[in-house]
């Protein structure tokens, strides 16, 4: 690489990322929270409240940067959901790269849950339930699978049609039997229950949760969003990405007195995950500015062997 700063752009960063390379920069992540460093997230908007941009930073060894994720709903010719992630230089603060991540960012989002699954699941866990029916839903199905021997998927959607559709997906592009059932049929039957939505208040009853679950939050990363049932935190074992800021802008910002594991203590032994099959166990995933340092990393290192980047 040159003094000169090195720019990936969005079709470039699509083309190089893979299920593989994501899962691993997510690992390298979560063990860089014992000695890396995160900020408060920054949330703004343009002259149009209605947009929405965050901005997470952070710095593991040697990588010092910062992810620009925005999200603008009228965009019609153009996707309204961008990721940029920008690298500086650790010894001078210069600029180092840039790179547009927005398909890239989804296979890191669902490789954080993944991971989750592969540490706090139950190794025989097969029917799996998905709650959302977006686009991160898909990744998410594709990411879960590769970790656990799932050979059944539930879809959960708020329209029948979606969720038939949906499910209709998840068989095409996985090869695995997906159907369609409704909230509580879903989190009943689940080994694994993930959840993909932008939701404000819970998706399901706590009661229906069986013992020995996992679920894998995703969605709440922002004030006022809410997936989980406050009552869950009572009976089951929590833990997040990083504790201050999930209680903050995560799940459990509406459980102020839960005191959630961070995935990253359980993966280096510091702190004890699963420890019976009954258990219950919840990780709430609101996104760090480490796991997209690491993606970009990887990304570039991948680029720079393909001969993409100088």
């Amino acid at each position: 690489m040159t003094d000169s700063p090195v720019f990936l752009s969005e079709s470039e960063s699509a083309a190089l990322v893979d299920d593989d390379l994501a899962l691993a920069a997510a690992r390298e992540a979560f063990l860089a929270t014992a000695d890396g460093s995160t900020f408060p997230v920054v949330i703004g908007h343009s002259s149009l409240p209605h947009t929405r941009f965050t901005l997470k930073s952070g710095s593991a060894g040697d990588l010092v940067g910062v992810k620009i994720g925005s999200f603008w709903p009228d965009n019609t010719a153009l996707p309204r959901h961008s990721s940029t992630i920008v690298l500086l230089d650790p010894a001078t603060g210069r600029l180092r790269a840039v790179v547009e991540a927005a398909a890239a960012n989804a296979y890191r989002t669902a490789a954080a849950d993944a991971l989750a699954v592969a540490t706090l699941a139950r190794p025989d866990a097969r029917t799996l339930t998905v709650i959302g029916t977006g686009h991160q839903a898909l990744h998410e199905v594709r990411a879960v699978s590769r970790v656990r021997p799932i050979d059944r998927v539930l879809v959960v959607g708020r329209r029948a049609d979606a969720a038939r559709a949906f499910a209709a997906q998840v068989t095409a592009v996985t090869g695995l039997p997906a159907d369609p059932a409704d909230a509580r049929t879903g989190v009943t039957a689940a080994d694994v229950l993930v959840t993909a939505t932008t939701a404000r208040e819970p998706l399901f009853d706590a009661a229906w949760v069986r013992p020995g679950t996992h679920i894998s939050a995703m969605g709440a990363d922002g004030p006022g969003k809410q997936e989980l049932p406050t009552e869950i935190h009572g009976s089951a074992k929590l833990f997040c990405d990083l504790p201050d800021q999930s209680r903050a802008i995560g799940e459990f910002q509406h459980a102020p007195g839960a005191v959630p594991v961070a995935l990253g203590a359980v993966l280096t032994g510091a702190s004890e995950g699963r420890t019976s099959p009954e258990d219950t166990t919840v990780f709430d995933s609101s996104g760090f500015a480490l796991q997209d340092l690491t993606l970009a990393a990887a990304l570039l290192h991948r680029a720079a062997l393909a001969g993409d980047t100088e």
